[in-house]
Parts: structure tokens; sequence; C-alpha cells
């Protein structure tokens, strides 16, 4: 690992792109191509790029395993709030308009909450998914 210098600088440039990138698709979700799982994808592949580059530990320190356990079912409770929260305000599950009082103005409140509940709960789980298969043994 002492010789790839050129990787390391590399991917320490490219991981904040991949990051803003993943950001982007997931504001842009509602308008267009893109939302929570593409998104997800990205930011769980620009985890996974730090821990094919600085090791396992590494990414295990700033992702630790213990976070990504709490993200998985964090993600599907928002996702599910947004439901329940549009049936407490009168509307049937996951009807978004209800969310506010000015209709689209509600239904973007309601997709990006639903789209931030699947990025959460994809990327957690594809990264819990790496890291069980890049920590075990291989004898």
């Amino acid at each position: 690992m002492r010789l790839d210098l050129i990787l390391r600088v590399m991917s320490k440039l490219l991981l904040p792109f991949m990051l803003v990138f993943a950001f982007y698709v997931q504001f842009h979700g509602d308008f267009g191509p893109g939302g929570g799982f593409q998104a997800g994808v990205i930011a769980a592949g620009a985890i996974i790029l730090y821990a094919l580059i600085f090791g396992l530990p590494a990414a295990k320190k700033v992702v630790p395993q213990g976070l990504l356990e709490f993200m998985v079912p964090l993600g599907v409770l928002i996702y599910a709030g947004t439901g329940v929260a549009g049936m407490i305000k009168g509307g049937k599950y996951l009807e978004y308009t209800y969310l506010s009082k000015n209709a689209p103005t509600g239904h973007h409140l309601g997709v990006f909450i639903v789209e931030l509940g699947v990025l959460v709960t994809v990327s957690s789980t594809m990264l819990v998914i790496f890291y069980a298969f890049a920590g075990r043994d291989r004898s």
C-alpha cells in the first residue's frame, strides 16, 4: 500500500465530487431522473471506494458498523412515517398533498422525505453488505 500514492490522492480528490453528485441526484429526484435509490448507491459507492483504497478498518472509522445498523431501520421509519403523517393529516397512506396547506408544496415535501428515507436505507444496506463480505475470513 506504500506505492499507491496516485490512487490515494486521486480518490481523495474524487470522493467529495461523488458525494456532491449523490446529493444532486437526491435533490433533483422529484424533478427528473434520479432520487433516493440512485443517490444511495452513489453515496455507498464513494464509501466503498474509500474502503478499497484505504482499507476496511479506515472505512469503518469513517462510517462505523453501529451507525449503519441504526440507519437501515431509520430510513424505513422515515419512509413509513411520511405515510402515517399524511394519514394523520386526513389523507391516505403516502398521500403527500396533506403534508402542507399548499398542495404542491406538500407533494414536493412528501416526495423529498420519502426519497430521503430511501437514500438512508439503500446506502446503509449496501455498506452493511459490503462490510460483511469484505470483512470475512478468506481461509
